[in-house]
């Protein structure tokens, strides 16, 4: 039985500014760095980086699964790893996926990405940095203050955003319904709104189904389809539309990848404020899947560290 050698270290990373969304305020990013060594001395990282609060398992979890590990682990147990250890069975299965293809073959590729904005009127003053920096496309969180506020900061972003430019908006599952078919009205005459992601809690995928038929601004799930148990009952439950999904958390890669393909789903690949070994993990695994829309991966001034 094929077995490697084992190692991990858990790191935490300060945010350069508390990310806020209708979750909360998150401030420290904490995950795990893993390492496999297969008999050939050839070594692979992966990165376990957990977000509970889409429904992933904790931090606490994680260790408690690699100390219980050891220093060995067999293919086979890695594709044993539980489904409810996503960020685990990523982490893992990304680094087995890595020692079995050529070394070349694991190097990130390119694409083109999407920035996320600061919560609020601090978005106006980021938005020429990151169009100076190359930028395209652009994510902004809805649903953190009250929607006159968020409106008129809106309207003014939109004075700033480039004619050929897109921007996503993204509610965290925190509108009311009234909400949110307010701003899908007020941005259906927009063209460089991309999508409104995750507009509703993520149990009202019924709700979206309705109001992504009813208005013309095109609708996003993020949250309700963030475990790779959640995008299979999305799709059975009727969703067509367009999946967010963060591959950190979405479970084994190989799996994730054969579902994508086999129902041809419209996806993003977004960020879970992984370092840059979980995000050269994602890109290859979009690079796999042809994923064309922008990745919501620009995330690097999020952090003063260069992990």
């Amino acid at each position: 039985m094929k077995g490697y050698q084992f190692t991990y270290s858990v790191y935490r990373r300060p945010f350069r500014q508390p990310l806020t969304t209708s979750h909360g305020t998150w401030a420290i990013r904490e995950g795990i760095i893993i390492q496999l060594t297969d008999a050939n001395s050839r070594a692979e990282l992966g990165e376990i980086a957990p977000i509970p609060w889409f429904g992933s398992e904790s931090i606490d979890r994680a260790i408690e699964w690699c100390q219980q590990v050891g220093d060995n682990i067999t293919k086979d147990k890695i594709h044993l790893i539980p489904d409810d250890l996503p960020a685990c069975q990523f982490g893992f299965g990304s680094a087995l996926t890595a020692l079995e293809l050529p070394p070349t073959s694991t190097l990130a590729p390119k694409f083109d990405l999407s920035g996320l904005l600061p919560t609020g009127a601090a978005a106006i003053a980021q938005l020429p940095v990151l169009v100076q920096r190359g930028y395209s496309t652009f994510k902004w969180k809805i649903g953190v203050l009250p929607i006159a506020q968020e409106e008129a900061i809106w309207r003014q972003l939109m004075m700033a955003v480039p004619i050929d430019a897109k921007l996503r908006l993204d509610a965290n599952g925190g509108l009311t319904q009234t909400a949110a078919e307010r701003w899908l009205e007020i941005c259906s005459s927009e063209a460089r709104i991309e999508f409104i992601e995750q507009p509703l809690a993520p149990e009202e995928i019924e709700i979206a189904i309705e109001l992504a038929a009813k208005y013309h601004t095109p609708i996003a799930l993020d949250e309700s389809v963030a475990t790779f148990d959640r995008i299979q009952a999305a799709y059975a439950r009727g969703w067509r539309g367009i999946y967010v999904i963060k591959p950190g958390i979405a479970g084994f890669p190989w799996r994730l990848a054969k579902f994508v393909t086999q129902h041809q789903l419209d996806v993003v690949f977004s960020a879970v404020m992984e370092t840059k070994v979980g995000t050269a993990a994602a890109l290859r695994l979009a690079s796999d899947l042809k994923v064309t829309r922008s990745l919501g991966f620009g995330v690097e001034d999020w952090f003063d560290d260069d992990m």
